[in-house]
């Protein structure tokens, strides 16, 4: 999970209205991999928000494409982003969102083993309050080196 985050970022002060206007700017701040364009980017994270919110609850999204966009997994990546004002996401709970995990995975197996991990992450109340103080990355990174420690030794 941290080679995913140090490959996609952390980014503060997102701004937007709308899911739509904040990951515009978001997929225009995140760095893509070769050969993906920045407007096929956002049309398949929105085309993937149209069909079902990525809202998970506790004011967190977890926006991606439906299908892969890129095949290699050194490309892979995870960027972190914090929205300058809480955005309303049509999450279950109701609250809005104010931290979003973008994810972008060359297969259907490794999405599913990254929104496994963030998902996991997120349901721990330490880390939520991280991501409610938008931690800094170090605080972030260190987080989840403690957690992947923990993974590896199961």
């Amino acid at each position: 999970m941290i080679d995913l985050m140090e490959r996609g970022g952390v980014f503060y002060n997102l701004s937007g209205a709308s899911p739509a206007e904040v990951l515009s700017d978001a997929v225009s701040s995140i760095p893509l991999p070769p050969g993906v364009g920045r407007e096929s980017f956002l049309a398949a994270i929105l085309e993937r928000e149209a069909l079902m919110p990525t809202a998970i609850g506790d004011g967190i999204a977890l926006p991606h494409p439906r299908s892969p966009l890129i095949s290699d997994p050194a490309d892979q990546f995870v960027s972190v982003c914090f929205l300058r004002q809480p955005v309303a996401w049509r999450a279950l709970d109701g609250k809005p969102v104010g931290t979003l995990f973008i994810i972008c995975s060359a297969s259907a197996r490794l999405h599913l083993q990254t929104l496994s991990r963030i998902n996991f992450l997120c349901r721990h109340p330490p880390f939520r309050a991280l991501l409610q103080a938008r931690a800094s990355r170090e605080e972030l990174t260190a987080a989840i080196e403690s957690a992947e420690r923990a993974w590896s030794q199961e």
